[in-house]
């Protein structure tokens, strides 16, 4: 609207120029940022304190932080939003200490002022002081709750986390979905069923919640019975992006490929774009189905190649005896230097001991631990004696076994038992 308005000639006033920057530092919009702050200067309006305080807001949001304070600065009249938004510039760029002296210089603070700080000790682990302010807060909200909970959570300790939930006055959405995605990473899913049922009435972000933190911890046909009770007539809350990314994974997980080709063709029927997201969910259960060459074809048209995506393609590359282009892919996976995760790891293993290149794969077992410091499983010490007793090397095998930080299990046994 802004852009069009002034095709048309019109001069912009203090309301369109303020709105426009709040909107580009929403959007993270940088260009159109810097671009309407000279249209600021063409029009006159740099000492305006609301234009100015919006362009402190966006040079904040969109990481730019010294032309944030310069603006600050220039200010001839500052307002608790001028401060807050230099302040939550400071907190976001990680520079806690000018952060807290400005929150310290600050002549008037509001509950923003004492959650950004909150918020900001929290997400550098110090939870001493985010106490400490905590505590001091004239007027608490939802928010400062919200923010010591999930510091604690980041820490996993999620008992403190529970107390800080319990003695809420009140709570949001918000506080419930962060409480049960803590648990979901400490893998305490019962917890996360039992404040997801205490919930009346549940909203899409709470359905999608649980349904990721059952994905998550392997309770897959759970996720795929949420998922369709929140889609029955009586529930009637239609998913997003978000929510098909779980379920796809939960399919992949069960290698269920008619549930997975439903989930699709539903996908299709609403409207739902597939984006870089979706479609490596798509990717790694087209993969993990033995649909390597659809997989692939989806692959290919990535805007953007992450680790979770070459790992995909990789694992699925290597389970479906195309070893050849999984080497291809980790080989250019390391070029555009993605680092490995353990899923990639398994794939590549995979790949070597099915093409018998057991130099490789120690090569690349030992780079793995040493360079990129991975704590490989009993899974992968299996694969590598496998591919050792596979070339004969049944002593280096043995060897490889009594070497294991962890008791191996029957696989690893068996690797050597059948050479």
């Amino acid at each position: 609207m802004y852009v069009e308005m002034h095709r048309l000639g019109l001069c912009p006033n203090t309301f369109s120029l303020s709105s426009s920057l709040k909107a580009c530092g929403r959007i993270g919009y940088k260009i159109g940022g810097v671009s309407i702050h000279a249209q600021v200067h063409k029009h006159g309006f740099c000492k305006v304190v609301y234009v100015q305080t919006a362009l402190v807001d966006f040079y904040s949001k969109v990481g730019c932080v010294e032309i944030a304070r310069q603006v600050f600065d220039e200010m001839l009249e500052k307002n608790v939003v001028s401060w807050n938004s230099i302040l939550s510039g400071y907190v976001k760029s990680g520079n806690l200490a000018i952060a807290r002296s400005m929150f310290d210089e600050m002549p008037e603070k509001d509950v923003i002022s004492w959650n950004s700080m909150v918020s900001g000790y929290g997400r550098e682990g110090d939870m001493e002081q985010a106490c400490a302010l905590f505590r001091q807060i004239p007027e608490r909200n939802v928010a400062s709750w919200n923010a010591m909970i999930s510091g604690y959570l980041d820490r996993g300790k999620v008992e403190l986390a529970r107390s800080f939930f319990d003695a809420m006055p009140r709570r949001n959405s918000v506080s419930l979905i962060t409480m049960i995605s803590g648990y979901s990473k400490c893998g305490d899913v019962e917890s996360a069923k039992d404040l997801f049922d205490q919930m009346g009435e549940k909203d899409l972000l709470l359905y999608n919640a649980m349904i990721s933190c059952y994905a998550q911890n392997s309770r897959s046909k759970e996720a795929l019975q949420l998922f369709h009770k929140m889609i029955k007539p009586n529930v009637n809350i239609q998913p997003d992006k978000m929510t098909f990314a779980s379920v796809l994974s939960a399919c992949s997980q069960l290698g269920d490929m008619t549930s997975g080709s439903w989930i699709e063709s539903y996908m299709r029927q609403l409207g739902i774009q597939i984006d870089d997201h979706l479609a490596t969910a798509l990717i790694d259960l087209y993969a993990k189905c033995g649909s390597i060459d659809k997989a692939y074809k989806l692959f290919q048209l990535l805007q953007k190649k992450d680790l979770v995506s070459y790992s995909a393609m990789i694992l699925g590359c290597g389970l479906n005896g195309r070893a050849k282009d999984a080497i291809t892919l980790f080989e250019q996976m390391m070029e555009a230097q993605i680092s490995p995760n353990l899923i990639t790891v398994t794939g590549i293993l995979t790949a070597y001991n099915h093409f018998g290149l057991v130099e490789e794969g120690y090569k690349c077992f030992n780079l793995m631990q040493k360079h990129y410091e991975l704590m490989l499983s009993a899974n992968h010490y299996g694969i590598m004696v496998d591919m050792l007793g596979r070339a004969g090397q049944l002593e280096e095998a043995y060897e490889l076994i009594k070497s294991m930080p962890m008791q191996p299990h029957a696989g690893v046994w068996g690797a050597t038992i059948l050479r």
